[in-house]
Parts: structure tokens; C-alpha cells; sequence
């Protein structure tokens, strides 16, 4: 991550030198495309242990977790789960504003908002063949009961592991803390709890 730190820290200063600045995409349907190849070697099955087995003291304690959350739905911490689970705009990383000390604008940092976005796509790459494999269902698809986000079609289809949106939200305060060291701990701490949103949220 410190590469892509100083790829970060490139990209700002060449936009700023050459007076470019990226345009920025509205979602799913102009997206820009990562920095890896679509065939990547560099997959998460590589390097991620499978989920807990099917009847596991682990998976029990799993869906003990899920049930617990529901009480959380109306509270403040369900509304942050819900802002946190989106991901694809520009203004996607807004949410990380109060742990940076200043607002995320994309269109005051679009070279850094790019970057982020790039990021996303990256990490779609590097989970799909794990997302695949383990295809575990979604506990609000096993045991329906309230999560925080529209039960759309496609979220019910897809598995819940690995947690893309933990992965990014981690990858984010990663870089966030590399350009702003000064606020790495609450940075940090937001990544965290971003990746916990999914959680308390119904979906993983």
C-alpha cells in the first residue's frame, strides 16, 4: 500500500504541474477501470482462509452477531452503516472527512478521488475468484430479517466473503493516512469501523 501511497502523491503533484485534472464518473455504468489487469494473478484466494464451515462454532457465532445488530436498526450507528455502503461515486470516500480534519470534495481532489476509484475497481478483481469459490450466502438471504441498505436481487446473489467494502474502506484510510500522518490514528480507526458497517448493516 505505501506504493500506492506514493502513486497517489505522483498523480497530485503531475496533475497539479501539467494544469489536467481527471474527469469524474457518476457510477457503476462509467467507472474507471483499475490499475491491474482484469486477469491479474494477484487474487485473494491466494492469501484468504475460507469462511467458517457451514454449522461451525464460528458460523454460530456469525449469525449471533447478525441478530444482535438488528436491535441497532434506527440508531445513529445503522444510519453511518447505511452511508458507508456507498461505494462507487466520486464522493464515495466523504464519509472519511471527519477522521481527515477536512471535507473529501472529489471536485476540489479529483486526481486523488480517481485514484480512489481506481482502487475500487482493483479490489472487484482481486476478491471476484474468492467471491466465487466460498459463495457464501448472505445472512439476511439464510435467516431475513432488516439490514440497513434495499435487499436488491444482485446483493442476495452475491456472496458475503470476502467483504469488498471492508477491504476498501480499509485500502482507503491506508492512503488517506499516508498523505495526512497527522490524523493517521483516527484514519485509521475510520477504516476500521467502515469495514464494521457491513456487519451491523445485515449483509456479511
Amino acid at each position: 500500500m505505501r506504493i500506492l501511497s506514493v502513486a497517489a502523491l505522483g498523480l497530485m503533484l503531475s496533475a497539479c504541474a501539467s494544469g489536467h485534472e481527471p474527469s469524474l464518473w457518476q457510477g457503476y455504468a462509467d467507472h474507471p477501470a483499475g490499475y491491474l489487469a482484469t486477469n491479474s494473478d494477484f487474487e485473494a484466494l491466494a492469501f484468504l482462509p475460507p469462511p467458517p464451515e457451514d454449522g461451525s462454532l464460528r458460523e454460530q457465532n456469525d449469525l449471533a452477531v447478525y441478530h444482535a445488530t438488528r436491535a441497532m436498526k434506527g440508531r445513529a450507528r445503522w444510519n453511518q452503516a447505511a452511508a458507508d455502503a456507498e461505494i462507487v461515486t466520486p464522493s464515495a470516500p466523504e464519509v472519511f472527512s471527519e477522521a481527515l480534519g477536512v471535507p473529501f470534495d472529489p471536485s476540489r481532489t479529483p486526481t486523488l478521488a480517481l485514484l480512489l476509484g481506481r482502487m475500487h475497481a482493483d479490489l472487484e478483481v482481486i476478491q471476484a475468484s474468492a467471491k466465487a469459490r466460498y459463495a457464501r450466502p448472505r445472512p439476511f438471504v439464510s435467516e431475513p430479517a432488516d439490514i440497513c441498505v434495499e435487499a436488491a436481487p444482485w446483493l442476495a446473489e452475491s456472496g458475503s466473503y470476502p467483504s469488498g467494502h471492508a477491504a476498501m474502506g480499509w485500502a482507503w484510510a491506508l492512503i488517506l493516512e499516508e498523505l495526512a500522518p497527522d490524523r493517521a490514528e483516527a484514519i485509521l480507526t475510520r477504516g476500521l469501523s467502515y469495514g464494521d458497517s457491513r456487519t451491523i448493516c445485515g449483509v456479511h
